[in-house]
């Protein structure tokens, strides 16, 4: 789930220059940057573990999942739930155990040694005996007025999240790498036509993942087609292409947006291990990083299923790692 960091240098200097000792420090036994299902679920496990948390949400309290309407996959809520309202119950429910919820941007880390330094705001300065990363990844959207018109109104970025409420319908892919071509056929299964809209003259998806595409007969691969504009009333109801110079209309319900996601990590690049992508990448099977005492969570480190679920599984796991390591430090 999103969450977003001002700008900073990638040098020493840049945090010792933030961290001034002659200012008051706070000392936190566990620090939560970042909210969404995996901030919010780590702040319950970690609250009840009597780690006393503080969880900073950052710009987007609750994270992506406050842009989208219906969530009618997440366990425990069946007649669905919006996400924002979701959200809310997750961060009452760690509230409710002693989590401490605030506002804030995390400007500067120093995780060069326990414990860790961290400004907020680019003035409040917290020690940290452990730190739980949970600041999501934000998806990549074409950049269109019409698409930000539309959003969580027949404009998505997760075919699994949003494809239930077009059964039936005529909907829309675009991109062209192996993500695309998952989310066109899982929306194949429930739709009766799908559109998938490639920019280039060719799939760069696999080549596996081509030939699923090709053989799904309600898939329409439109090549050398880019989107113009997203058109509808109250709700997306069609899109204009441009195919060489010649404008192209679909009359579609649904517009779904695959051309990846940015991990939301680069603040901590300078000490914790990424991979080519952004990814923060964990030691398997746990959420731990390279770092002691630093743990990640949610879909800063998932790259491919990116669900309040799993993210919310993650952030389970995070504070249970977390409590053992402070358990053995003392």
């Amino acid at each position: 789930m999103g969450f977003e960091f001002k700008k900073m240098e990638s040098t020493e200097n840049k945090n010792q220059k933030d961290f001034n000792l002659d200012a008051d420090i706070e000392k936190i036994k566990c620090l939560i940057i970042g909210s969404g299902p995996a901030g919010y679920t780590a702040a319950i496990y970690a609250s009840r573990a009597n780690l006393s948390p503080v969880i900073y949400q950052g710009l987007e309290p609750g994270g992506q999942l406050t842009t989208t309407t219906e969530v009618d996959n997440f366990p425990g809520y069946p007649e669905g739930v919006t996400g924002p309202v979701m959200m809310e119950d997750l961060k009452a429910q760690a509230e409710r155990f002693g989590a401490d919820s605030r506002w804030g941007i995390v400007s500067s880390v120093d995780l060069s040694k326990r414990p860790f330094k961290v400004v907020v705001d680019s003035k409040k300065q917290i020690e940290a005996e452990s730190i739980i990363i949970s600041t999501g990844a934000t998806a990549k959207y074409l950049g269109l007025d019409s698409e930000e018109k539309y959003k969580g109104a027949g404009v998505s970025a997760c075919a699994t999240c949003d494809g239930f409420f077009y059964k039936g319908k005529n909907v829309a892919v675009v991109g062209g790498g192996d993500t695309a071509a998952e989310e066109a056929t899982y929306l194949a299964g429930l739709c009766k036509q799908v559109y998938l809209i490639i920019r280039k003259n060719y799939m760069r998806a696999s080549k596996a993942m081509v030939e699923r595409v090709e053989k799904t007969e309600n898939i329409t691969v439109l090549y050398e087609h880019t989107t113009k504009e997203i058109t509808g009333s109250n709700v997306v109801e069609g899109a204009t292409l441009d195919y060489k110079g010649e404008e192209v209309k679909i009359e579609i319900d649904g517009f779904f947006v695959a051309i990846g996601h940015t991990p939301q990590s680069g603040l901590f690049k300078e000490w914790i291990n990424i991979d080519n992508e952004g990814y923060i990448q964990t030691i398997s099977g746990t959420s731990k990083t390279n770092i002691e005492g630093v743990f990640a969570a949610g879909d800063v480190i998932d790259k491919d299923y990116k669900q309040a679920i799993t993210a919310a599984g993650s952030g389970c796991k995070a504070a249970i790692d977390t409590e053992k390591f402070l358990a053995e430090q003392k």
